[in-house]
């Protein structure tokens, strides 16, 4: 039976992982103890009792496969090298390593156990209830939900979200990001746009970043796969191979493609890598492909209750209400298809 080594376990190396498990012999390789739902990761920072939702570990992840907790140091056409020294071979390889964050959007890197993972959780819950002025820098999806769900937690507080650009949501919609404005006047979020005065001083008792990705592809960077392009992302083909290999796949965060960084979009492109991989199982062409759209899809909750989005319709894309954005999402952030995918049950309140 041939062999498939997924590197990373984040949304599209799940993915990927469980659709092959009963045609090859998967291996699935991440540092960490478990998944984590990065789009539940803010409410777990604002409602701690509700925060075990957010994680899921990969043993319940496979039936036939394997996972090793390890860290990918190189790869090559051959297979992968991890920090441990230990060579995995594979006919197969798909890169789903994606990218980090700043902390609570996604974990601190040192904290790779679900249980050190909650832990950082509650103690920033802790330094969150007891501050009464929130600073928030980053305007963009992060810092405005993060905004929602301690409006809604502690509706009291005084959150400041600054950012030095003058638009939220530039891109998106003008009725998507009126309506933003709106909901956040309505929350008593303050918004402080074009903010590039370094002398301003802004008093909280707490600060959050919201800005800054980077696309975790260090272990590519010696070049015995492929090389990286100046954003240290991986060049791949429209049928998702990573340029110059039919068994070598790349998606999400780390691929060279206009798609937005988000996990939708890193699903769409696994699903893509699942049915290409599978032909060539079964001895056929592969032939699935993913062409990239400039339509923009959000799905933005403010908590519970708000929130807004835009979403292709048949006629473009179209702003969706408050209730489509609680449908989809907001009320409870991914984790029922989450569970299901790890054989789990999730709370959605």
């Amino acid at each position: 039976m041939s062999t498939v080594a997924v590197i990373g376990g984040g949304y599209g190396g799940t993915m990927v992982a469980k659709a092959l498990d009963s045609a090859a012999n998967v291996t699935l390789i991440d540092p960490r103890e478990g998944f984590v739902n990065a789009a539940a990761s803010l409410r777990a920072l604002t409602r701690p009792d509700w925060a075990h939702n957010a994680f899921f570990s990969y043993e319940t992840l496979l039936e036939r496969g394997r996972v090793i907790r390890d860290r990918a140091v190189s790869v090559d056409p051959k297979g992968v090298t991890l920090g441990s020294g230990e060579r995995i071979e594979a006919d197969y390889l798909v890169l789903a390593t994606g990218s980090g964050y700043s902390y609570p959007a996604k974990p601190n890197p040192a904290s790779t156990s679900i249980a050190e993972q909650l832990a950082d959780l509650r103690d920033t819950h802790r330094e969150l209830a007891a501050a009464g002025r929130v600073l928030i820098v980053g305007a963009g999806p992060v810092g405005l939900e993060l905004a929602g769900e301690i409006k809604e937690v502690w509706p009291g507080k005084h959150v400041v979200i600054v950012d030095r650009g003058d638009q939220l949501l530039p891109g998106f919609l003008p009725e998507v990001r009126a309506d933003l404005h709106r909901q956040l006047a309505e929350l008593g979020v303050e918004l402080r746009l074009g903010t590039t005065d370094p002398g301003e001083e802004i008093v909280a008792d707490i600060r959050f970043r919201a800005f800054g990705v980077r696309i975790n592809t260090d272990y590519l960077a010696d070049g015995h796969l492929t090389p990286l392009t100046e954003q240290a992302t991986v060049p791949v083909t429209e049928r998702m191979n990573v340029n110059g290999y039919d068994h070598v796949y790349a998606i999400g965060d780390i691929t060279a493609l206009p798609d937005p960084r988000m996990a939708s979009y890193a699903m769409v492109q696994a699903e893509v890598v699942v049915r290409n991989i599978q032909a060539q199982l079964a001895g056929d062409r592969p032939a699935a492909v993913h062409l990239s759209t400039p339509d923009r899809r959000i799905l933005l909750p403010l908590g519970t209750r708000g929130g807004v989005g835009q979403l292709p319709t048949p006629d473009g894309v179209a702003a969706a209400t408050a209730e489509v954005v609680y449908q989809r999402k907001g009320a409870d952030l991914f984790t029922a298809r989450f569970a299901e995918r790890f054989g789990g049950v999730a709370s959605s309140r």
